[in-house]
């Protein structure tokens, strides 16, 4: 028996000689919960589209539940669930008539597979006659999820599903996502934060069309044993310039109020980073040593990337 769900090798794709893939391989077991964490313009969505038999790759190969996504389009379209970054559900028809029309191309119906759906659709089973373009959009999300499962996927693939939700939405979905998990869907979603990476199972860190790194969230960051430094001080902009053009700097990024600096050797007296930012005029300085997260190796693998 085949423990892959996903297996790509090779794989690459161009729109009119721009990359969007190059030569990426993966694969994704059963029953995983394996995510993609990348920017926009990373290559996430030309990746799903392949997956999901939307679009044909310029090289390489795509095998899904033993499927090829070239050969036996037709045959994988009957097993997987997948979910576009932008709500593609008819605007125009009410939460139920949606659901309704999606199990009929699948021939089934609502009531058949209600168990696997239940606790997404009921919170939003209440506003069933509700024409779709007028959901909120966490309701929305709710509402593509529960047509994406109405036919019981082997494989599900979610392209960005909680871009532009609010916070609470987020958290309620990734939380549906791992019950969904635990039926033994295998689960492929990708996203821009960062955050969400330590509910998959494994991840791959993709950045222009390349993968810089896939393995268990915890051991991404494991591997980064530099020292972290969050610096803050009255002037973020001013700081993270002169944070880059210090000699001692490796990296330098802007994470919310604090600037997370990787210094090049690690620093034996953060006395000497304080006085060279009084030098330059910085003040109310706050200088603190802090665990690197995936959002500080992510950027570590993308400098090494350029």
């Amino acid at each position: 028996m085949n423990k892959q769900s996903v297996i790509v090798k090779n794989l690459s794709k161009s729109y009119n000689n721009k990359v969007a893939l190059n030569n990426i391989s993966f694969e994704v077991k059963k029953g995983e919960l394996f995510g993609f964490i990348g920017p926009d313009g990373a290559g996430k969505t030309t990746l799903f589209r392949i997956l999901a038999t939307l679009l044909i790759p310029d090289e390489g190969s795509a095998i899904v539940e033993s499927f090829d996504v070239i050969r036996d389009y037709k045959s994988i379209r009957k097993i997987v669930g997948y979910m576009p970054g932008r709500f593609s559900l008819y605007q125009d028809l009410s939460v139920e008539e949606n659901l309704k029309f999606f199990a009929t191309i699948f021939g089934t119906t609502i009531k058949e597979n209600y168990e696997l759906i239940k606790d997404i659709y009921v919170q939003i089973e209440p506003f069933k006659n509700r024409i779709a373009g007028k959901l909120s959009g966490g309701m929305k999300q709710k509402l593509a999820l529960s047509c994406a499962l109405i036919h019981r996927p082997k494989v599900l693939f979610l392209d960005e599903p909680t871009t532009g939700v609010d916070a609470v939405s987020r958290k309620e979905f990734w939380e549906m996502l791992k019950k969904l998990n635990e039926k033994g869907i295998s689960i492929i979603v990708s996203t821009p934060y960062m955050d969400e990476a330590r509910s998959c199972n494994r991840v791959a860190l993709i950045n222009n069309g390349e993968i810089l790194s896939i393995d268990t969230p915890e051991n991404i960051i494991m591997q980064n044993d530099q020292d972290i430094l969050a610096v803050k001080t009255n002037d973020l902009y001013k700081l993270i310039l002169d944070l880059r053009s210090y000699e001692k700097t490796d990296t330098a990024f802007l994470f919310g109020e604090y600037v997370h600096l990787c210094p090049i050797k690690p620093f034996k007296d953060l006395v000497l980073l304080e006085e060279y930012l009084q030098s330059k005029q910085h003040h109310d300085i706050i200088i603190k040593k802090i665990k690197p997260g995936i959002e500080d190796c992510f950027m570590k693998l993308m400098k090494r990337s350029i």
